[in-house]
């Protein structure tokens, strides 16, 4: 059994590019970063970016093109592909890309902001927005015993 599947979280180092195949296909490209932060041996805290490459085809380019701009947060799920090609100079170039399957956008501009995304409740005493209020679970607080598993 094999498995080709990518899924990352990041934000857009620049704005989508749209483009059309010539059977009429929407196809965008865009790059997104992703942030590790790690603790080396000697304890000190380390930090690195790495940069994967977008291709979205269909609805889906259209929808990213309109809507996504450098800074936006995204989810992508999808598939790693490298492409290869002959360089003006006579060298073999090559590009790995996420071809997305799925695109999640992240939080809007202003409503957002950190990297989860989920913002805490608002205190009881702070004023209701409808626009503002999200849904939340109220989970029972009573014990479940042993889980068979």
């Amino acid at each position: 059994m094999y498995l080709n599947k990518a899924l990352i979280i990041g934000n857009l180092t620049r704005d989508p590019e749209l483009k059309s195949l010539p059977s009429g296909i929407k196809v965008a490209s865009f790059s997104i970063a992703t942030n590790r932060v790690w603790n080396d041996k000697s304890g000190q805290k380390q930090e690195a970016t790495d940069y994967h490459n977008i291709v979205v085809f269909g609805r889906q380019a259209e929808t990213s093109a309109q809507y996504l701009k450098k800074g936006s947060m995204i989810l992508v799920e999808g598939r790693m592909q490298t492409r290869s090609w002959d360089a003006d100079d006579g060298s073999k170039r090559y590009r790995t890309e996420i071809i997305a399957d799925r695109i999640q956008f992240g939080p809007r501009g202003g409503s957002g902001g950190g990297t989860g995304g989920n913002s805490a409740p608002a205190p009881a005493s702070a004023p209701k927005d409808s626009k503002n209020t999200v849904d939340t679970i109220e989970y029972p607080e009573e014990d479940l015993g042993d889980i068979p598993f």
